[in-house]
């Protein structure tokens, strides 16, 4: 007798032989399962992060509006340019 990598051991053994479909029990309606806490937690942080992920990264609306702003020759005054001036150096220092 020789063994073949692709078939069983013994020759008589039909591998493709099937009992015929198999079909899953029903369960009663009172199945039911438990989940707990912690799965709940992690799958309220999965949809979270998946919501995250499926957000533009560029705010579109807030772009164009500040882009609006810098455009109109009313809105760049020394005012403004001060008040940026002092928030920048109460940043680095």
């Amino acid at each position: 007798m020789t063994i073949d990598r692709l078939h069983p051991i013994d020759p008589i053994q039909n591998p493709r032989k099937s009992d015929g479909p198999h079909r899953a029990d029903k369960g009663s309606k009172g199945d039911s399962i438990a989940v707990s806490s912690e799965a709940m937690e992690k799958a309220e942080l999965f949809r979270v992060i998946e919501m995250v992920k499926a957000a533009p990264d560029v705010r579109a609306d807030r772009i164009a509006e500040l882009k609006a702003k810098i455009d109109d020759p009313a809105y760049l005054d020394e005012t403004l340019l001060a008040a940026t001036a002092d928030r920048i150096l109460d940043q680095l220092l």
